[in-house]
């Protein structure tokens, strides 16, 4: 972290006691401060991040975010910014949590791709790659243990003045979007914009193929100086991340070679399943690329166009007396179960991933997703899309209408710190946790599909922890059907919450989120009530 920042409205004060002595402001954003600080115990300097006020006054975030802080600090990897101790103190009568970690003596990425920018348009793509696989070597660690960063972005990594690599704030996304009950101020954002994936930005449940997503975006900035969608509004962005297709990168940067279109390509599909299935695979694919390509000086088209989102600002809010009105029914999903394509046009295997891969979708998207049965688009857009072919320009707005309120929905969910879920019910082992037919079926209702079920046995005999041969992981219960759910913890005689949210891409009582999330380290004698969020069936209102 650089040390040219100002003094910080925390620059002075003590945490902890007066263990943690504040000092010079390192960075200031959306959710938190960083300063240098003295730690007085060990005699070591380390970098503290307190969370700004807002996020303070929830009793409900403040433990989550705890408990999150806990499990990052069991992730140890040269490429990940070690958390060393976490708690919360009183700041001018207010509570502050804190968190403290390594101090890294370098600054973020987003400063290193600034000065090559200024010098040569980009960053030459070899260490762009290097930087990149460094990055998915954090990300294969901390999906191991089941945590989802979801706010990779280059101000969230950092490089030391070695070169080293560093991926930080792992966990803080995570504890803002479990599910904090009154936190819904406008403009709080949960990760960024730029670097959102379809699915974030849909207010779906996400798994390690965000991550990669984000990553993708990060790539692509890294080699072209610039971001494959932006635009002057978050929801704008996040139609473009559901709706356009990005440019080539070699459309932007001339001296790159297929391979680094073909990997961004697949990084940055819409459907998680046709991505790469892991941050090892990816990483791979990055480190074998880099051995190939010649190192060459970026060659930076002038004016080369990237996507904009800006339809989504007509399309949602046509001018007074003008447009079409948006349809009533349900939009579908846009994620159709095609087998993912080899970056080199071999297919591969289609994984399952947790989402669906045969059946419900009996709808096509009005935008043109790929159907079954139909090749899979191109993962560039090069050019403006063709005009004409039998549709006419008043069908074109509605579909435009449909997805960009579908984006508008979802983004309640993913953008800002909003709840919206239903009710909730709670109960011992699931015996009276409901899960029943909502009192009403919307139009777009989906049933329930029974046949995603969970062993008994991984309640009863969970996964033993990694790093506490005393503690057991949370087992996995997303996308599985609650009656399954609630039988796996009866047989172990755990506590359940059940809440309750209107969706229907899964169908009436699949398991849509839960917290502690899967793979977090528990003492099997003091197993926590888990909460469980369970699709109605009905579409998102």
């Amino acid at each position: 972290m650089s040390q040219d920042g100002g003094q910080g409205r925390y620059a002075g004060r003590a945490l902890a006691g007066g263990r943690y002595q504040l000092r010079d402001l390192l960075g200031e954003g959306g959710m938190a401060s960083v300063h240098l600080a003295y730690d007085a115990v060990l005699d070591r300097q380390v970098a503290v991040k307190t969370l700004h006020t807002e996020l303070g006054r929830e009793q409900a975030f403040r433990e989550r975010f705890r408990r999150e802080a806990q499990a990052v600090a069991k992730l140890t990897h040269t490429n990940i910014v070690s958390v060393f101790d976490t708690g919360e103190d009183d700041v001018d009568g207010l509570t502050t949590p804190y968190i403290v970690m390594e101090y890294v003596e370098g600054r973020p990425l987003g400063s290193v791709l600034d000065e090559d920018i200024r010098r040569q348009g980009a960053m030459p793509v070899d260490h762009a790659l290097k930087v990149t696989a460094d990055v998915l070597a954090a990300l294969e660690i901390s999906h191991e243990m089941g945590l989802v960063h979801r706010d990779i972005k280059p101000g969230n990594v950092m490089v030391t003045k070695r070169g080293v690599v560093k991926v930080m704030d792992f966990g803080i996304a995570r504890a803002m979007q479990s599910g904090v009950t009154s936190m819904t101020q406008t403009g709080m954002v949960v990760g960024t914009p730029q670097y959102l994936s379809p699915e974030q930005a849909l207010g779906r449940g996400v798994d390690a193929r965000s991550d990669l997503y984000s990553v993708g975006i990060m790539l692509f900035q890294l080699v072209t100086g610039r971001l494959p969608f932006d635009a002057d509004s978050p929801l704008a962005i996040a139609y473009a991340h559901v709706q356009e297709e990005p440019v080539a990168p070699s459309s932007v940067n001339r001296s790159l070679p297929p391979a680094v279109d073909a990997l961004i390509g697949r990084a940055l599909r819409k459907n998680p399943n046709e991505r790469f299935p892991s941050a090892e695979a990816m990483r791979s694919e990055c480190l074998r690329v880099a051995a190939s390509v010649q190192a060459a000086p970026p060659s930076i088209v002038p004016g080369a166009a990237t996507g904009s989102g800006a339809g989504v600002g007509s399309a949602v809010f046509p001018p007074v007396g003008q447009g079409t009105p948006a349809p009533t029914g349900p939009v579908q999903t846009p994620y159709q179960p095609v087998p993912p394509q080899h970056p080199y046009g071999t297919p591969a295997p289609a994984p399952s991933y947790g989402y669906p891969q045969q059946g419900g979708y009996p709808t096509p998207h009005p935008a043109g997703y790929p159907q079954q049965g139909t090749p899979t688009p191109p993962p560039y857009a090069v050019g403006p899309p063709p005009r004409g072919g039998g549709r006419s320009g008043r069908g074109l707005l509605v579909g435009l209408v449909a997805g960009a309120v579908l984006v508008a929905g979802g983004v309640v969910g993913a953008v800002l710190y909003a709840n919206g879920d239903g009710g909730d019910d709670s109960g011992a082992g699931g015996e009276s946790a409901s899960a029943s037919a909502p009192a009403s079926k919307a139009e777009g209702y989906r049933g329930p599909d029974t046949s995603k079920t969970i062993d008994s046995d991984k309640c009863t005999e969970p996964d033993e922890s990694y790093n506490d041969p005393d503690k057991v992981k949370v087992p996995d219960f997303t996308f599985k059907h609650i009656d399954s759910v609630k039988e796996c913890f009866q047989a172990a005689g755990w506590q359940m919450k059940i809440v309750h949210v209107d969706e229907n891409t899964y169908g009436e009582g699949s398991v849509r989120d839960q917290f502690p999330s899967a793979g977090t380290d528990v003492d099997p004698d003091e197993m926590p009530e888990i909460q469980l969020k369970v699709s109605t069936g009905n579409p998102a209102s």
